[in-house]
């Protein structure tokens, strides 16, 4: 039996086309969608990066800020310390390493010292004559101006003073410890501040003690002298 079609071509053609078209239209809009979903996440991305970006710039600004400011604090800082390293240098009469190597000088076999504290301190005498000058005549005022210079060095206005402590196995060794500083040339005013018995961890009795002294006033070492001072108090550190 024979099946008759009476359905144009054309009309199926037609068909078939606009079936065609719409599924051509919907993939199109389906990967426009995608490529806008695509694009809309990569500009999310962008933004985010680029705040982040900007966060991380402003904290290496600051970062680099405050690295410039410790700079120039370290070099005020060194700034500082050689005006203060020129400025003791220049009050001090003798520098501390050779007051160290006459005070190790000085230590009697045995003896060790413990602690040294070199201060220098304005001269209560002359603040006081400065700050209260008193009453005076004016033939003692003439006789006081030709005596004593107008202006004083602030070198001659500071008094070194040093505390030491140190320990000893008699009072002896610090007796004659006492008596080598009042015999040098450097020291005056040497002083026994305490002496005291303490035991060691083996049991074993010290005498530890703290004296003080002042640094003699004018006193003026040569380089050969300051050698001197200073290959002997080498050579009494290795024998101690």
């Amino acid at each position: 039996m024979l099946n008759i079609n009476f359905v144009p071509d054309d009309y199926i053609q037609d068909s078939e086309s606009r079936r065609t078209n719409i599924m051509y239209l919907v993939l199109f809009a389906l990967v426009m969608a995608g490529l806008a979903v695509a694009f809309a996440t990569i500009k999310i991305s962008q933004h985010t990066v680029a705040v982040k970006e900007r966060m991380i710039n402003e904290r290496l600004a600051k970062a680099n800020e405050a690295i410039q400011q410790f700079e120039q604090l370290q070099k005020k800082r060194n700034e500082m310390m050689k005006t203060a390293l020129t400025t003791a240098g220049l009050f001090e009469p003798v520098q501390r390493s050779v007051l160290l190597a006459s005070i190790t000088n000085n230590l009697p076999a045995g003896a060790s010292l413990l602690k040294l504290e070199i201060n220098q301190e304005e001269l209560k005498n002359t603040s006081q004559s400065r700050s209260q000058p008193g009453r005076k005549t004016k033939y003692q005022q003439a006789k006081n101006d030709a005596d004593e210079p107008q202006e004083l060095s602030p070198e001659k206005l500071l008094e070194t003073k040093i505390n030491i402590e140190g320990m000893a196995s008699s009072d002896l060794q610090v007796a004659a410890f006492i008596e080598n500083l009042g015999n040098s040339a450097l020291f005056e005013n040497v002083a026994l501040v305490e002496s005291k018995e303490e035991k060691d961890t083996d049991e074993s009795k010290y005498r530890r003690f703290r004296l003080s002294a002042a640094l003699k006033k004018e006193v003026h070492l040569s380089a050969d002298d300051i050698e001197y001072i200073r290959e002997k108090g080498q050579k009494s550190t290795y024998k101690m």
